[in-house]
């Protein structure tokens, strides 16, 4: 579970949160800035900590710590200097396993039989306290609370002799998601899980190849986009060469769709498509689902900002910038008492009064998760002198957990899991609510409409659907439903 700073402004938000990004390249010069400058560009997938590992023959050298990459890998530093090497992996973190220390920072390092093994992942293992219950049964000692160390440990302890055959050994026991980029003796080895739930792509920077989370790490880096990492692929990239292999047989993929809702940043490109066209296309489906009579359409920034664009443009009804966003809201000086949480949205929101007043609003946001910034932010257009507020939200009801690597609240905190639409349009108080149905949604994306017999997407957290077993929490259901029979 994320453990929250209660001097963190951020931790009072009401937004869904991708848990990291990762990037890695083999064959440059500076690998360790390149990845620095890559891992820039991920930012937005985890503001927590981050790290880069490099190799040079067969030394490693690692650097991670707690904060964004301009801290650490910038200024006065000099970290990213001491990464020698032309290969490196890098990682930046936003926790939804582990406790927030930096043992649990990425990329995790091990001296293996096979030699120096260091991992950075994408997702969440969601058999991972089976699996660690059983490796501690069998002596392996941990050093950190991230699902990712057990990975490690499953390699470590493989029967097969060679460090790949030892690594598909150990995923093919992992369950859940994962995107890794893996950094070795042997090479650097990128890897997706079967369904391809958490995303990555494959890049070449001159005679350098390049794996990151997004494509706008490799637009960052001056890089050419080759393709996506298929779901359940293995590439391997040495001084041999590069190769592929699928070692993890055929499934139908199941890409996260919540990409293109809001965890990628809308100058990616996701399965093909422009992430902004297809949000801006996700506003237009909700304007054509929803309409409503309003004088404006005004998004909740920076995450709303395409789907209003998209639902103005169809709908006809103006858009203006009735909300400023500050960019530049402290971390540390908030004080966590009742009063300033309250006045905390204003920090990073606030009405442009001058423009709303007497207007019927239609305010556009991605997604409502507990309700409480959805709440805070139609007070404020009210308090601003807003004639009407009429929320639009650019996704189906959130109503389901995902155990996929994105920091959701457990089900009973979901707004959408306790409320119709009608009560939760009461409960922030909307003059109205609705949402985008979610065959809108897959519209939106490319497709004609979800086939329930077989989605194109995960789309767990509005459908309940789950496209893996969940061990880990089946079993804590279990435990539950035995404590209180």
């Amino acid at each position: 579970m994320l453990t929250t700073n209660p001097f963190d402004l951020d931790a009072y938000g009401d937004k869904l949160r991708e848990e990291c990004g990762v990037f890695g390249i083999w064959g440059a010069d500076t690998a360790a800035a390149v990845v620095a400058l890559g891992l820039h560009a991920l930012q937005h997938r985890g503001q927590e900590a981050a790290g880069i590992t490099s190799r040079h023959g067969s030394h490693f050298h690692s650097h991670r710590a707690m904060g964004k990459v301009g801290d650490i890998f910038a200024g006065t530093t000099n970290a990213v200097a001491k990464l020698q090497g032309e290969a490196a992996i890098g990682h930046v973190r936003y926790a939804t396993t582990g406790e927030t220390a930096l043992r649990n920072v990425q990329p995790l390092f091990a001296d293996l039989a096979n030699g120096g093994f260091a991992v950075a992942h994408n997702g969440n293992i969601s058999n991972a306290m089976f699996l660690r219950a059983e490796l501690n049964r069998r002596g392996s000692i941990f050093q950190s609370t991230s699902d990712t160390e057990v990975i490690i440990h499953l390699v470590a302890t493989s029967t097969y002799r060679g460090l790949l055959d030892r690594l598909i050994d150990a995923l093919r026991r992992v369950e859940g998601a994962y995107s890794l980029v893996i950094l070795t003796e042997e090479g650097l080895i990128a890897c997706r899980d079967p369904l391809g739930i958490r995303p990555l792509v494959m890049g070449k920077l001159g005679n350098a190849t390049i794996f990151a989370s997004e494509t706008v790490a490799l637009d960052v880096v001056g890089a050419t986009y080759l393709r996506t990492v298929d779901p359940g692929e293995m590439v391997i990239v040495n001084d041999e060469g590069v190769r592929s292999m699928r070692p993890f047989g055929d499934h139908p993929a199941r890409p996260c769709i919540f990409e293109h809702v809001y965890f990628s940043r809308p100058d990616s490109v996701v399965d093909g498509t422009s992430v902004y066209t297809v949000r801006k296309r996700i506003g237009a489906e909700l304007a054509r689902e929803n309409p409503v009579e309003a004088d404006m359409v005004v998004p909740v920034p920076d995450s709303g900002v395409p789907a209003a664009i998209g639902y103005a443009q169809e709908s006809g009804i103006p858009f203006e910038l009735g909300i400023i966003r500050s960019h530049y809201v402290g971390r540390t000086f908030i004080q966590p008492s009742d009063q300033v949480r309250h006045l905390g949205v204003k920090l990073k929101h606030n009405a442009n009064s001058a423009l709303i007043a007497g207007k019927r609003i239609v305010l556009i946001d991605d997604s409502i998760v507990r309700g409480t910034t959805s709440m805070k932010i139609v007070q404020m257009l009210r308090e601003a002198g807003a004639a009407e507020v009429h929320m639009r939200i650019a996704s189906p009801p959130t109503r389901h957990s995902c155990f996929y690597g994105v920091d959701t609240p457990e089900r009973e905190k979901l707004l959408a899991a306790k409320m119709d639409v009608p009560g939760m349009a009461e409960h922030i108080h909307a003059d109205s609510l609705a949402f985008l149905s979610i065959d809108g949604l897959y519209r939106a994306v490319g497709d004609s409409g979800r086939e329930a017999a077989k989605p194109s997407y995960c789309d767990a957290c509005f459908t309940g659907d789950y496209p893996t077993t969940l061990t880990d929490h089946d079993e804590a259901e279990r435990r539950h439903q035995l404590e209180y029979a």
